[in-house]
């Protein structure tokens, strides 16, 4: 069945539609090679139309090891061609069987590149995902729904659950969920952490209650902005415990400081951005997913150091407190884009636990 992306500035981007699903939903893109399944299952991207700009999606299938989350989050997803036949070791389903069984619309045959240009010089901005035939009364009644806000309790986990470490002298985290990525937890599991996982509605005082020797502060989607209850408990759990937030974890813990974070043109999507760590001088390929950034000027006041920065745009990509075991950083050590150049941001971590 044909279909078409229409921007809300009345760009119109022609496909295939994969399923007759309908979608709205913030129009993004990421410029990875690899990784699509991380992608559609990274919690990040709730209620946006993720495109990719990699010509061929679907190569090498969907396996249930590469899962990011419980589900696909995606509104919608845009490619090129879409490969009907995997090839993998690891296969264990076709992408195009994943993404109806997930009910996520799919507009293939799509010049991504020209949605991936258009965006990049308007901005990001909302769309929606139609068959060719839409009447105008369906499309305004798509573009009339408004995208929804509260997305971090949508992706978070509904009950606390705990990844036993191998040692019973094993440092204990807990991890504040607000949209985490599963490499993520496991890579904080395979430093030797056990690890309570807590739902983005924990207290500091409840957090505090099951007597961990660090915080982790988890990536998640939305505008940081949007969450000022979650804020005010981070604000509460300063100075008790060693604390490392990534991406959204990043901006919460800026902002639960009084920084202030804004929203970037059209975000960093992708697993080759380079990261200059302002400490050693060296640059790192990492891999990213944010629309909101920490505005640099508003930290100056702060007893917090900026660490790392973006060398494409010069934006904070990295900080900590100058007293306190305190970091964070904006991109995801644990997706492996290096593949291991990030992996050093555990360690440290480890480090604190233990008290070194």
């Amino acid at each position: 069945m044909k279909g078409k992306l229409i921007l809300e500035d009345g760009t119109v981007f022609h496909g295939k539609l994969l399923n007759n699903i309908k979608a709205t939903g913030e129009v993004v893109f990421n410029t990875g090679m690899t990784g699509y399944q991380e992608s559609l299952t990274d919690p990040s991207y709730c209620r946006q139309i993720l495109t990719l700009t990699y010509p061929m999606v679907g190569n090498y299938g969907i396996a249930d090891l590469f899962m990011q989350s419980r589900k696909s989050f995606v509104n919608g997803f845009i490619i090129g061609e879409l490969c009907e036949v995997g090839s993998n070791w690891h296969y264990e389903t076709s992408l195009a069987d994943f993404l109806t069984k997930q009910g996520v619309p799919c507009l293939y045959d799509v010049d991504t590149r020209a949605v991936t240009r258009k965006i990049r010089s308007a901005g990001t901005m909302k769309g929606i995902i139609v068959s060719e035939d839409a009447a105008q009364t369906e499309i305004d009644e798509l573009f009339a729904v408004p995208i929804k806000k509260d997305v971090v309790m949508e992706v978070t986990t509904p009950e606390t659950y705990t990844m036993e470490a191998e040692s019973n002298d094993a440092p204990h985290v807990v991890a504040m969920d607000f949209g985490v990525k599963q490499n993520i937890l496991k890579s904080l599991h395979d430093l030797g952490c056990k690890l309570t996982v807590v739902p983005a509605h924990t207290t500091a005082e409840e957090v505090l209650a099951l007597s961990p020797d660090g915080i982790f502060l988890s990536n998640g989607p939305g505008d940081p902005a949007d969450v000022p209850e979650i804020v005010e408990e981070i604000k509460k759990l300063i100075g008790k415990k060693p604390i490392f937030g990534i991406c959204l974890g990043h901006q919460l813990l800026a902002r639960s400081f009084g920084a202030k974070t804004y929203k970037l043109k059209f975000g960093h999507r992708g697993c080759n951005q380079p990261v200059k760590n302002l400490l050693t001088g060296r640059v790192q390929i990492s891999s990213q997913n944010h629309g909101y950034a920490v505005d640099e000027e508003s930290l100056k006041d702060l007893p917090l150091e900026v660490t790392h920065i973006n060398v494409n745009d010069g934006t904070v990509e990295g900080m900590r407190h100058k007293d306190l075991p305190i970091f964070s950083v904006q991109y995801h050590p644990e997706a492996s884009p290096g593949p291991d150049d990030n992996m050093y941001l555990f360690d440290q971590f480890w480090t604190m636990l233990k008290g070194e």
